[in-house]
């Protein structure tokens, strides 16, 4: 059989709609697999069968193994995220998820013969320092405040390794995303990260913005778009060494507070000393990525902007999402 589809994987979420677009944009026929139902503004590509959905658990390998018949390259992006206090409540639900979908994904890719795959993996792999570069990994271990998260990602990296040594499977591109943001993220005020449980709370608030800590921690947020871009970048050129996805740049987290009261008038912001905060700084070196010939060109201020664009005309949007957190309060697979 004729090998004719692109498998995203997580392809509702901010990333995969983010790729999903400009994959079909630019001619590819996408296999685009999900636990949300089929999104509506894609019922054009889907009836010109651009794009083939389906709603399959990732955790059932048999089910995995059957997406592959058709599949010729891979973007791997499902996976579970989301705040620190999060980390510390509810750390299976991170662990487990993201190694049984990183497992079967991978395993049932190298089973088919799939020959380009690209592996989410995240900076939470890396040890606190003041800046991350791919190659420190070696010999370290994750952040104390990321570490379900962190070593589940860090066995998906382990697992292409594997693969490659034992069966020779040398197929995988792996990328280091920063803090991503942008449209379609999770805006749950509880589960989400920093952008957008803070442009959620406020926006839907009641004028007055609480936020953990004393804004002193510094992030490197990077854009959605910028960061599908990048992905599909590094699959066309086989780019085979991990790759940190970012802006490079830090900013505090009190800075984007500052940017979301420019944009959102009257808005009252209380610093709390409550709940966890994770590490001072995260910042990735991104040499190894603009020497492939690849530049991020959304800045922090256009990204937050259009973010809260979208999120003031789509708010509902996040209602209808599967939540990994909410799983064992009520399934989101029947």
């Amino acid at each position: 059989m004729v090998r004719t589809l692109t498998l995203v994987t997580g392809a509702t979420g901010m990333i995969g709609r983010a790729l999903v677009s400009d994959l079909v944009k630019r001619g590819d026929r996408v296999l685009a697999v999900s636990l949300d139902q089929a999104p509506n503004d894609w019922s054009r590509w889907i009836e010109e069968r651009k794009v083939v959905f389906k709603r399959v658990d990732l955790r059932n390998l048999v089910d995995v193994l059957a997406l592959m018949t058709e599949v010729y390259s891979v973007f791997h992006l499902a996976g579970v995220k989301g705040s620190p206090k999060l980390t510390q409540q509810q750390p299976a639900s991170f662990f487990t998820n993201t190694l049984m979908f990183n497992l079967n994904v991978m395993e049932a890719a190298r089973r088919s013969g799939v020959e380009n795959f690209l592996y989410t993996s995240s900076i939470g792999v890396y040890s606190p320092a003041p800046i991350l570069f791919e190659d420190d990994i070696e010999g370290t271990f994750p952040s104390i405040n990321d570490r379900f998260a962190g070593y589940a990602k860090r066995m998906g990296e382990l697992q292409a390794e594997a693969l490659k040594i034992e069966f020779g499977w040398d197929c995988v591109s792996i990328v280091r995303p920063a803090n991503v943001y942008g449209p379609y993220d999770n805006f749950d005020p509880t589960t989400g990260m920093v952008v957008p449980s803070l442009i959620s709370k406020a926006i839907d608030g009641d004028g007055i913005l609480k936020v953990w800590g004393n804004g002193s921690s510094v992030r490197d947020f990077v854009y959605v778009e910028d960061v599908a871009a990048a992905m599909i970048h590094l699959m066309d050129i086989s780019y085979r060494k991990p790759v940190n996805i970012g802006s490079g740049v830090g900013h505090s987290i009190r800075e984007l507070v500052q940017l979301l009261q420019s944009e959102i008038p009257n808005l009252e912001v209380v610093w709390s000393n409550e709940g966890p905060t994770g590490d001072d700084t995260r910042i990735l070196d991104i040499t190894r990525l603009t020497s492939t010939g690849f530049l991020p060109k959304i800045s922090l201020e256009e990204g937050v902007s259009r973010t809260i664009e979208w999120y003031q005309k789509h708010r509902k949007h996040s209602e209808f999402r599967y939540n990994a957190f909410y799983e064992h309060r009520k399934s989101n697979l029947e």
